[in-house]
């Protein structure tokens, strides 16, 4: 029988504005990551990968959880995304340094 943990709820927020995207597979590091209430560290769907400026290649399409060490995740690299609904704004820099990524606003 497998061992299956109950961490609660789970709450994913639809950020994409399009079913057409691109992703591609980074490693998602742990540095900087601090544990939630549970132990766990995650990196939440919508963070800028790697960091929030000029140096962004796009958003997390899933949360990634890094408490074990740095991960895969899957990264956004083009299509569609209504940015009122990423956790953290993406910096002007960021959005520059990612043209394939379009922001829409929410009407």
């Amino acid at each position: 029988m497998p061992y299956v943990k109950s961490y609660g709820p789970i709450q994913e927020i639809n950020f994409l504005a399009s079913a057409q995207f691109t992703a591609f597979t980074y490693q998602v590091d742990d540095a900087g990551v601090t544990a939630n209430a549970q132990g766990r560290k995650i990196v939440p769907a919508g963070t800028v990968y790697p960091a929030n400026d000029a140096t962004a290649i796009g958003i997390l399409l899933t949360d990634t959880d890094v408490t074990e060490g740095p991960q895969p995740g899957s990264v956004l690299v083009e299509g569609w995304i209504l940015e009122a609904r990423l956790p953290v704004a993406p910096a002007a820099a960021a959005k520059t340094a990612m043209p394939a990524i379009k922001f829409k606003k929410v009407v």
